[in-house]
C-alpha cells in the first residue's frame, strides 16, 4: 500500500511556502482539513479558495503554494494529539517537518506523551511503526487504557413456571384438557424450587492517565419466600418441605399444601384453608370454599361460593342457580358457567357461558364445539374470543372489553361517593357562610350553636378532603382506561341480533347476523372487521 498524500513547509530567502505531495499508488489523497489544522497550529494564514484548489490539484501532481512573503524558522516534525472523552484512547496525527528540519525520535514521542500525563497503556509498537513508516495525515493509536471487566448481577433461577398468563392445553375440538392445564405448578416434598446465582464483582480498569476506571455496580439478590419452604445453609437454593403447589407472587415464592376432600357438603361444612383445596367430587348449593392457594374441583359446582387467591378450576362446570359465585386472584377455568357470577384478575376460559355475569382482568376465551356466550354480561380488559355470541331467541347478551371491570366498578363507586359528598357539602356550606356573616356583625351565638357550627365545619373539612382524594384516584384510574385500541371481540362463528357490543366508552347493538368477524374501536365508534 502506498503512502498517503501529505505536505511540508518550504522556506526560501524571502518567502515561506507549502509543498503538497500526491499519494503513492493505493494511498489516500491529501485532505484540506489536515492542512488547515496544521496551519492553525503554526499560525499561518492563507486564502482558503486558493488552498482548496491547490489541495485538489495535489491529488495528481506535486503542487507548491506561497504562504507568506517573509522567511520563518523551519518547523520540526510534530503531531496533533486527540484524547477520547473517556480518557481511554490517545490518537496522534503526524505532520512532516519543514524541508531540512529534524524528525522526532521514538524516545522523544514517548517522553512527550509522558509530559502530558499519559502514563498507562502507551503503545511503543505504534510509535516505532510511525518512526519506521513516517506515514503522515494518518491516525496512530499511541495509548490505550484498560477497560474494566464488568461484573454480573445476581439473579434467581426459578425451577417452576412463573407465567401467570399461561393458557390451558386445548384438545383438537377446542375444549379444555383438564389433565394438562399448564397453570398449576405441582411440587413434591424435597423438590428444588429456585436457585440463587450470586453476583460477580467486576475488576477495575485504568485510563491512559493512570486513573482507576470502576466497573458498573452489580445488583445483589435475596430470596423472598413463605412457609413450607427450606433455605439451604449457603442461602442459594429453596426446597419444598411439602407436597403441594408453588407460585411466585410479587417476587415471593409460596408453597401451599393441599387439602383434599371428596365433596363439600354437610359432611365437611364450609371450608377455609391457608393452602390449596382439591375437591374430588362436587361442591353443593349454599356451601363455600375459600383458599389462599388454588381451588380444584373435579366434579361440578352448584349454587356455591368459591374464593381463591390463586386459580379456580372446575372440571365439569358450574350451575350457580342465580346465587353461586367465583372469585379468583389468578385465572378461572371451567367446563361451563351457567347462572353464575365469576370474577378473575387473570383470564377466564370455558366451553360455554350462559346467563352469567363474568369479569376478567385478562381475556375471556370461550372455545370448544359449542363455544357460546348467551345472556348475561361478560366483561374483559384484554379481549373476548368466542364461537357463538347471543342467541336466535334474542336473549339479552352484553359483551364488554377495553377496561378492567374492577377498575370500571371502582370508577362508578368513586363517582357516586363524590356526588354524595358534594351534595352534603352544598347543604352545609350556606349555613357556615351565614354563621360567618353573623359573627362578623357582632352577633353572639350560644354554646349549643357554637358546638353545632364546629361540628358542621369539621364535617365540611372531611367531605372536602374526601372529594379531593377521590377525584385524584378517579383521574389516575381514568388514565388507566384511556385507550382501548387493542381490545377486540373475536367471533369465530355467528353473532346474533340484539347482542350489545361495548368497547371502552362506546357501544353498538348488533342489528343483523354476522359471521366470522371481530369488533374493534375505530375513530370513536365500534366497527365490524373480518377475522
Amino acid at each position: 500500500m502506498g503512502k498517503n498524500g501529505y505536505f511540508r513547509l518550504i522556506h526560501g530567502e524571502k518567502e515561506t511556502g507549502i509543498r503538497l505531495i500526491p499519494p503513492g499508488e493505493g494511498g489516500r489523497p491529501l485532505e484540506l482539513n489536515d492542512v488547515i489544522d496544521y496551519m492553525s497550529m503554526k499560525d499561518y494564514a492563507c486564502d482558503l479558495p486558493t488552498l482548496r484548489r491547490a489541495v485538489e490539484a495535489s491529488a495528481a501532481e506535486e503542487t507548491t503554494l506561497v504562504l507568506e512573503q517573509n522567511k520563518r524558522f523551519p518547523e520540526r516534525e510534530c503531531y496533533k494529539l486527540t484524547v477520547s472523552p473517556d480518557k481511554m484512547r490517545a490518537t496522534a496525527r503526524f505532520y512532516a517537518a519543514s524541508e531540512g528540519a529534524e524528525d522526532m525520535t521514538a524516545d522523544e514521542i514517548a517522553r512527550d506523551l509522558e509530559s502530558q500525563g499519559i502514563v498507562f497503556g502507551v503503545r511503543r509498537d505504534a510509535i516505532e511503526a510511525f518512526v519506521e513508516s513516517r506515514e503522515y495525515c494518518e491516525d496512530f493509536l499511541l495509548a490505550e487504557g484498560e477497560a474494566p471487566v464488568q461484573g454480573r448481577d445476581a439473579y434467581i433461577e426459578y425451577r417452576f413456571n412463573t407465567d401467570k398468563k399461561a393458557k390451558p392445553t386445548l384438545k383438537e375440538d377446542g375444549s379444555v384438557d383438564f389433565f394438562h392445564l399448564n397453570i398449576l405448578n405441582h411440587c413434591a416434598k424435597g423438590e428444588l424450587l429456585a436457585v440463587l446465582h450470586p453476583e460477580v464483582e467486576g475488576t477495575d480498569g485504568h485510563d491512559i492517565f493512570g486513573g482507576r476506571v470502576r466497573p458498573a455496580d452489580v445488583k445483589k439478590e435475596t430470596f423472598r419466600y413463605g412457609q413450607n419452604i427450606e433455605l439451604s445453609e449457603d442461602g442459594t437454593t429453596l426446597t419444598s418441605l411439602v407436597d403441594g403447589h408453588v407460585e411466585l407472587v410479587e417476587g415471593q415464592v409460596f408453597v401451599s399444601d393441599m387439602l383434599t376432600v371428596e365433596n363439600v357438603d354437610n359432611s365437611t361444612g364450609n371450608i377455609e384453608y391457608e393452602g390449596s383445596v382439591q375437591v374430588n367430587g362436587n361442591v353443593f348449593t349454599n356451601f363455600s370454599v375459600k383458599a389462599h392457594g388454588d381451588i380444584i374441583v373435579k366434579g361440578v359446582v352448584e349454587g356455591a361460593v368459591l374464593e381463591a387467591d390463586g386459580n379456580i378450576i372446575i372440571a365439569r362446570g358450574m350451575n350457580g342457580m342465580g346465587k353461586g359465585s367465583l372469585c379468583a386472584g389468578g385465572n378461572i377455568v371451567s367446563k361451563f358457567l351457567e347462572n353464575a357470577t365469576a370474577q378473575a384478575d387473570g383470564y377466564v376460559a370455558a366451553e360455554s357461558i350462559l346467563h352469567s355475569r363474568v369479569m376478567a382482568g385478562g381475556e375471556v376465551n370461550v372455545d370448544g364445539k359449542r363455544g357460546f356466550i348467551t345472556g348475561g354480561k361478560v366483561s374483559a380488559a384484554g379481549g373476548i374470543n368466542v364461537k357463538t355470541l347471543g342467541s336466535e331467541m334474542g336473549a339479552d347478551t352484553v359483551v364488554e372489553v377495553g377496561a378492567d371491570p374492577k377498575v370500571k366498578n371502582r370508577i362508578a363507586q368513586l363517582q357516586k361517593l363524590i356526588e354524595e359528598d358534594t351534595k352534603t357539602l352544598n347543604t352545609i356550606q350556606p349555613v357556615l357562610t351565614a354563621t360567618t356573616q353573623k359573627l362578623s356583625q357582632g352577633v353572639r351565638l350560644s354554646t349549643d350553636q357554637l358546638k353545632q357550627v364546629y361540628a358542621l365545619n369539621q364535617t365540611a373539612q372531611k367531605k372536602s378532603a374526601a372529594i379531593k382524594a377521590n377525584q385524584a384516584e378517579l383521574e389516575e384510574l381514568g388514565a388507566q382506561t384511556g385507550s382501548a385500541a387493542e381490545a377486540q371481540i373475536r367471533v369465530r362463528g355467528t353473532v346474533y341480533p340484539g347482542t350489545k357490543i361495548c368497547i371502552d366508552d362506546v357501544s353498538v347493538t348488533v342489528q343483523k347476523n354476522a359471521h366470522f368477524c371481530r369488533f374493534v374501536k375505530e375513530r370513536g365508534d365500534v366497527k365490524t372487521a373480518p377475522l
